[in-house]
C-alpha cells in the first residue's frame, strides 16, 4: 500500500506541465514576481552569482565610479588638480580618471594631488568610499572563497536494474571535490500527477532506500530503491512513468571535515532519464601500489543488464 501523500513545500496543485521541479543545478523552478526593492538583497546575489560575473560587476562599478568622480574633478576645473594639465581635454580627462582611481584605493603616488577646499574636499569623501566599499568587495571575495559547499557528482541516468530476485532503480553519486565528506545521507522524493477525486494533483512518495547513509563519501556510492510491493514503482513501465509525468526528486546532506559544516545538494530525474535493463558499470580499482583508485569519468557508465523474466515486458 502507498503511503499517504504529502506536499514536502513545491504544492499538490497542478497547474500544467512543468520542464521538471529541480533544475540539473540544484535550484528549483520557481520564479518570484511581484517583488519590491525591499525584497532585493545585493549581497544574496553576488554571493551566489557565477565567480566571472562577480569579477565582471566588481570591475565595472569600479570604472564607473571613477568614471563619475573624474568627472566632478573635471567640473570643479582641472587646474584644482596640481600636475594632471594636458593640453587635449582628452588626456586631462584621462587624468583626471586615473587621480580618481589612485584616491579611491588610496594608492595616491603624488605624481597629482588635490589643490583648494573643493578638490580636496571630494578627494577625502572618494577615499572614505573607497575604504568603504573596497572592505564590502573584499568581504564578498572571502564568503566566496570561505562558504561551505558540496559538489556532488550525479550520474547523468538513473537506471532499472536486475537487484536480488526482483528490480531496483538505482543513481550514483560521487564527490568531485579533494575534500572529505562524513555521515552522507540520501532522501529520494517520487512526484507523479495523478487524479483524485476527479482533480489533477501532484503526488509526492517517500521512497524507500537499500541504505540511506553512508558514513564515509571516499568512494562512489550507487543508490538503490528495490522496487518490491511496498514500492510506488511496482508494476509501472516505463510508458507508465511518462503518462504520470514522473520526476524523482533528491535531497543529500552530508558533514564537510574541512569546515566542519552541513552541507547539501538536490538534483531530479524525469522519466526520461530512467534508462531500463542497464546496470552501472565499476568505476574504481586498485593500483598496483595498493590503493583504490577512482575514475571520475566513469561514474555514469552504463552496461547491459537484462532485466528478471517476470519484469522483462515491463518496459
Amino acid at each position: 500500500m502507498q503511503k499517504p501523500s504529502f506536499d514536502p513545500g513545491l504544492t499538490n496543485k497542478y497547474a500544467g506541465e512543468l520542464k521538471r521541479i529541480i533544475t540539473p543545478e540544484g535550484r528549483f523552478n520557481v520564479r518570484r514576481s511581484g517583488t519590491t526593492w525591499r525584497d532585493f538583497h545585493p549581497y544574496l546575489i553576488l554571493i551566489n552569482i557565477p565567480f566571472a560575473w562577480f569579477m565582471l560587476i566588481v570591475i565595472a562599478a569600479f570604472i564607473v565610479v571613477n568614471l563619475f568622480f573624474a568627472g566632478i574633478y573635471m567640473a570643479i576645473g582641472i587646474e584644482n588638480l596640481k600636475g594632471a594639465e594636458a593640453p587635449t581635454p582628452g588626456l586631462r580627462f584621462l587624468n583626471a580618471f586615473f587621480f580618481s582611481a589612485h584616491t579611491l584605493t588610496t594608492v595616491g603616488y603624488g605624481s597629482i594631488s588635490p589643490s583648494g577646499p573643493a578638490a580636496n574636499a571630494i578627494a577625502s569623501f572618494e577615499a572614505l568610499m573607497g575604504l568603504l566599499a573596497f572592505a564590502i568587495a573584499t568581504g564578498l571575495l572571502f564568503g566566496r572563497f570561505s562558504r561551505p559547499s558540496a559538489r556532488i557528482g550525479f550520474s547523468r541516468n538513473m537506471v532499472v536494474a536486475p537487484y536480488l530476485d526482483g528490480t531496483s532503480l538505482q543513481f550514483r553519486v560521487v564527490n568531485r571535490r579533494s575534500n572529505t565528506l562524513i555521515e552522507l545521507s540520501a532522501t529520494l522524493l517520487l512526484m507523479t500527477v495523478e487524479s483524485t477525486n476527479g482533480r489533477i494533483q501532484r503526488r509526492y512518495t517517500l521512497l524507500e532506500l537499500e541504505r540511506t547513509q553512508v558514513l564515509f563519501f571516499a568512494l562512489p556510492w550507487t543508490i538503490v530503491h528495490p522496487i518490491d510491493e511496498k514500492s510506488p514503482l511496482y508494476g509501472k513501465t516505463a510508458e507508465d512513468l511518462a503518462q504520470l509525468q514522473a520526476e524523482v526528486l533528491i535531497v543529500m546532506k552530508g558533514f564537510d571535515d574541512t569546515f566542519s559544516q552541513t552541507v547539501h545538494a538536490r538534483y531530479s530525474y524525469r522519466y526520461d532519464e530512467i534508462v531500463w535493463g542497464a546496470k552501472f558499470a565499476s568505476t574504481f580499482d586498485v593500483d598496483p601500489d595498493g590503493e583504490l583508485r577512482v575514475w571520475m569519468n566513469r561514474v555514469g557508465t552504463l552496461e547491459p543488464a537484462p532485466l528478471p523474466a517476470a519484469t522483462r515486458a515491463l518496459p
